[in-house]
């Protein structure tokens, strides 16, 4: 099934797929949904697309204004694709692309109380307040970015590359979409709950198989909360969210379709 972009300065691009079932691109009608909910939240934001596949969330994301997008995969074949669709939608002067284990960087930002630079908000850096985009080069803090330039798409990395991660890297939605049926999406909201990836305003969402909610929803967690779930079909969306128990009075269960 053609993957395109919905909305936004690439709309109606067709992305590339891979010939291989080791992905599941999510389908139009799910995304559209998806960013229905999220709306003017993608605005500015700072956006990790884990597990990225063809890259089709963090490209609408990207297409829909969000500041900058990171993509990490381990399969250096699908990651060239990721690049190639950059460079299709014309949005890879604000995309980082990553060769790593999407686990291996998830554990280089677990918690231990060590010092962690904190980075500005949404509306700070809607204000120039201590932000540089990703065509400048650096991220607060002085860690060089990895963005990846327009000529750069597509070139190979050599295994060793990307093993070093930034400490002080924060992203404002996380969107975790691993392969189904081994527990991945588990394991990441896991070490996301504890995770210096995610800012107090920020939004984790896991994209799984209806089967698969029991194993999820089993997850301990005692920073992140259930706010918000989503079914359409054969994909459920989950929402996660700081816990603010204010607000979090109850969980939307809507299923569609």
């Amino acid at each position: 099934m053609p993957i395109r972009v919905v909305a936004g300065e690439a709309k109606g691009r067709r992305l590339k797929t891979p010939k291989t079932t080791s992905t599941r691109p999510i389908i139009d009608r799910v995304k559209t949904a998806l960013f229905d909910i999220l709306s003017v939240r993608v605005e500015d934001v700072r956006f990790l697309d884990l597990f990225a596949g063809t890259g089709s969330v963090g490209i609408e994301a990207l297409s829909r204004g969000a500041a900058s997008a990171t993509f990490i995969e381990l399969n250096p074949a699908i990651l060239k694709l990721v690049r190639e669709n950059l460079q299709i939608t014309g949005l890879a002067d604000r995309a980082e692309t990553v060769h790593a284990d999407a686990f291996k960087f998830l554990q280089a930002h677990v918690s231990d109380n060590n010092h962690v630079t904190k980075l500005p908000t949404k509306a700070e850096r809607s204000e120039g307040v201590g932000y540089l985009s990703p065509r400048q080069g650096t991220l607060p803090g002085g860690q060089v970015s990895r963005f990846i330039a327009p000529g750069e798409a597509g070139r190979s990395n050599s295994p060793n590359e990307n093993t070093q991660f930034p400490n002080n890297i924060q992203y404002d939605i996380i969107y975790i979409a691993p392969p189904q049926y081994k527990g991945m999406a588990a394991r990441a909201l896991a070490l996301l709950d504890n995770s210096s990836l995610v800012p107090d305003t920020g939004l984790v969402i896991v994209q799984i198989h209806p089967k698969e909610r029991t194993e999820v929803a089993a997850v301990p967690l005692s920073r992140l909360a259930l706010t918000d779930e989503r079914r359409y079909g054969s994909t459920l969306l989950m929402f996660y969210e700081v816990s603010n128990k204010e607000k979090l009075t109850h969980v939307d269960t809507t299923t569609e379709g």
